[in-house]
């Protein structure tokens, strides 16, 4: 099959759709399909990327003619299928459905982030605009809480089907070894170490996150040692280290800054909790390579997360920042719980997740989308 991927934002950059869809590319190449890719993303040449870019201020991913860019290069590729990434606002993926719908071609459409009230607004508005909903799209959402406002503007004439984001589950099965009390990094009386791994920006709210650390640490009885470590990079990270000086805790709390996969691989193997707090977050990428690690994870449960972790099983979920504070300090406090959790984590899979059942599902909607298509 030949596949074409419209992304706003490919590789170099490598933020969570980035990488996410280069991995999906290569997975696709590597299940014998002819797979392209269409970006503004300025960056290297790279096979099969096709870079439709022009000079803006701080290399936005944005053509202000990208429709007619990608008429034409759909026009003369020919692919079975059109798959577009969106996240909340999308510009050049949003040109992308408009050019192969106007070349007659099957299209996915898988949004990655959360709509919130003013993105559903705007999804409205160009639903009135344009009559998206009756060009025979087929939808995809990375979790059941993304899927949710998706299909509440869509309305039944879209289907909106979940896919998860796909991992490889063997890489990050090795990333933590069972408990050993000889060794010193899993021994009984080393400091709990609590983990959290995402972009450093304010609507992730990384400041709340060391408020919870603080206010899960004077749950925990003072003989309890506790250390955290908070990895990634972003706009907000003067402020948290500001907020660490002012509440005395750079003695506990460290700001490592941002890690490679295998730099976080390694991280995880010192891990007893991972902490994923964002209300809105979409799927949560760096929580399920924890929880395949065999970590116990913390998460709204409101997000994307809940999908792949259910409480006392694969982690503790919390309805509010509280139910939050209080999961994290339960498993700082319970040493049996968390490695009941862990061992569960070890021993079983997020099938859902595996690229296998990910590449399966688009398949099915790729098929879906060419019925409709006729």
């Amino acid at each position: 099959m030949r596949i074409l991927h419209v992304s706003d934002c490919y590789l170099p950059r490598l933020g969570g759709i980035e990488v996410q869809v280069a991995d999906l590319v290569r997975m696709e190449r590597e299940a014998g399909h002819e797979v392209e890719v269409a970006t503004a993303t300025p960056g290297e040449a790279l096979r099969g990327v096709y870079r439709i870019v022009t000079k803006l201020p701080f290399d936005l991913p944005v053509h202000p003619f990208g429709v007619g860019h990608l008429l034409r290069l759909v026009k003369a590729r020919r692919p079975d299928v059109v798959h577009v990434h969106m996240g909340a606002v999308s510009p050049f993926a949003w040109m992308g459905v408009r050019a192969a719908v106007r070349a007659g071609l099957p299209v996915v459409v898988t949004v990655h982030s959360m709509w919130d009230p003013v993105t559903r607004g705007l999804y409205r508005g160009l639903r009135l605009l344009f009559e998206w909903h009756r060009w025979g799209l087929v939808g995809t959402a990375v979790s059941e809480a993304a899927a949710l406002p998706i299909r509440a503007v869509a309305g039944r004439r879209v289907p909106v089907h979940v896919v998860s984001n796909g991992l490889d589950v063997s890489t990050w099965r090795s990333a933590v070894p069972a408990p050993d009390q000889d060794d010193p990094v899993r021994r009984a009386d080393a400091p709990v170490h609590v983990v959290a791994v995402g972009r450093l920006a304010p609507r992730k709210q990384p400041v709340r996150l060391l408020k919870l650390l603080r206010e899960a640490r004077a749950l925990v009885p003072a003989e309890t040692e506790m250390r955290a470590t908070v990895v990634g990079d972003g706009p907000a990270r003067s402020q948290m280290e500001r907020y660490l000086r002012a509440n005395g805790m750079t003695g506990w709390v460290s700001l490592p800054g941002r890690y490679s996969r295998e730099r976080i691989r390694e991280l995880l193997a010192s891990a007893d909790v991972f902490v994923a707090p964002a209300p809105r977050e979409s799927f949560g990428l760096a929580a399920l390579e924890a929880r395949v690690a065999g970590v116990p994870v913390v998460a709204r449960a409101q997000s994307g997360v809940a999908d792949f972790v259910r409480p006392g099983k694969e982690g503790l979920l919390g309805e509010s920042f509280e139910g939050l504070v209080a999961s994290v300090a339960r498993l700082v406090r319970d040493r049996e719980l968390r490695e009941s959790i862990a061992a569960h984590n070890r021993e079983t899979e997020p099938v859902r997740c595996s690229w296998p059942a990910v590449l399966e599902g688009f398949e099915q909607c790729y098929a879906e989308a060419r019925a409709l298509r006729g």
